[in-house]
């Protein structure tokens, strides 16, 4: 079975950049889950996993704009400092989760006030050409209730 729209794979990943520093990885850990076809895995990487299969190894190397996309300048906003999840005491340059319309999205903490924080909504790795080492684990038909949700459900899924 290869991957194509409405599969649900399960894969290990490293993330790293031009420098080879780890930014991310599910080794040593649960591997990642996600329904193939439904925007939700980065575009250039979701590309890369069409038609592979169980046990295919393979790196692909993405340009920013192909990965978490290009840094955008003037993405300053000030937002309550309740509504940053992720630590109890925030520091400029830390990294935190805020839930949106959209769903949750990482930003980077610029100043720290009493009340209030400034976050650049940038992801993190935004503007940065990136590298994804890729172990195809499994790959099956998704449900019905998945493919209506647009998620993959179930380890290394969504949970509702």
């Amino acid at each position: 079975m290869s991957i194509t729209k409405d599969k649900v794979v399960q894969f290990h990943y490293a993330l790293h950049d031009a420098d080879k520093t780890v930014e991310e990885t599910t080794r040593g850990g649960s591997p990642m889950a996600y329904l193939h076809g439904h925007n939700n895995m980065i575009k250039g990487l979701e590309q890369a996993m069409e038609g592979k299969a169980v046990g295919d190894t393979f790196s692909v190397t993405l340009a920013a704009k192909d990965a978490y996309g290009e840094h955008q300048p003037d993405s300053e906003q000030r937002i309550p400092v309740k509504h940053l999840q992720g630590a109890k005491k925030w520091r400029p340059g830390m990294v935190g989760t805020v839930q949106t319309e959209q769903g949750q999205r990482q930003v980077t903490v610029v100043k720290v006030g009493k009340f209030m924080v400034t976050v650049d909504n940038n992801h993190p790795l935004a503007g940065k050409e990136l590298t994804f080492d890729i172990d195809i684990l499994d790959i099956r038909d998704a449900t019905a209730e998945e493919v209506a949700h647009g998620h993959a459900h179930g380890a290394g899924g969504h949970h509702h």
